[in-house]
């Protein structure tokens, strides 16, 4: 919490688990210039930024420094203040990036699945998310471990999966139906992913291996 001065305010522990409380006042021309460029704002007090060893240190070593008026304490004690805000605004600005991440790689899944019997068309879903292909590469594979198009083939054998447990399924058919121009490569692609055939699949819908297996697995790039 930042408690900035001539602003009210209230706050109090939870009656049951209590709470110990540690403070750090600051002020001086570098505090004034934060308020200024809104770096730290009177409308936004409250930082959620989770559990972070390093925030807690440099507030422990603060703390210490007070504490035992080491020589030259007053100057180090500020350093590490400044360290601390920055510290605290570098975790909320990592955590504000996360969520752009997360939402950017749900639209991209959203986008697959509307065109899951297409083929998947990278360009047009970058541009419709304002990206480059790298960049929704990168934060698509680091919160799926599996790249764009590898996911789009997972899903697409997931529908696969779907159609041939209906009546009398059409391998053929289903491999079309999905995209696929090639009923071998989909065969193929099909076996490769659950451990049997789609012939097999329709006349056995189960396959043992299906979670064993991380989803992108032996998929191709």
């Amino acid at each position: 919490m930042f408690l900035f001065p001539g602003i009210r305010h209230v706050y109090k522990p939870d009656f049951e688990v209590g709470w110990t409380e540690y403070w750090v006042g600051f002020k001086g021309a570098y505090a004034d210039n934060l308020c200024t460029q809104e770096f730290i704002s009177p409308d936004r007090p409250v930082y959620e930024i989770g559990l972070q060893n390093r925030v807690l240190e440099l507030l422990s070593r603060i703390l210490e420094l007070v504490r035992d008026q080491e020589p030259l304490y007053q100057i180090r004690a500020s350093s590490l203040v400044l360290a601390l805000v920055a510290e605290i605004l570098a975790c909320d600005r990592k955590a504000a990036q996360y969520s752009h991440s997360e939402r950017l790689v749900q639209k991209a899944k959203f986008l697959m699945e509307e065109n899951i019997y297409g083929e998947i068309n990278l360009v047009a879903i970058c541009e419709t998310l304002g990206v480059s292909a790298s960049h929704l590469n990168e934060v698509f594979k680091a919160y799926t471990a599996m790249t764009p198009y590898q996911y789009f083939i997972s899903i697409k054998l997931h529908k696969a999966k779907e159609l041939l447990e209906r009546d009398n399924p059409v391998i053929k058919e289903v491999a079309f139906r999905l995209g696929f121009k090639d009923e071998y490569y989909f065969s193929r692609l099909f076996k490769n992913k659950t451990g049997m055939s789609p012939s097999k699949w329709s006349s056995h819908p189960s396959a043992p291996s299906e979670e064993a297996a991380y989803p992108g697995e032996n998929l191709p790039e």
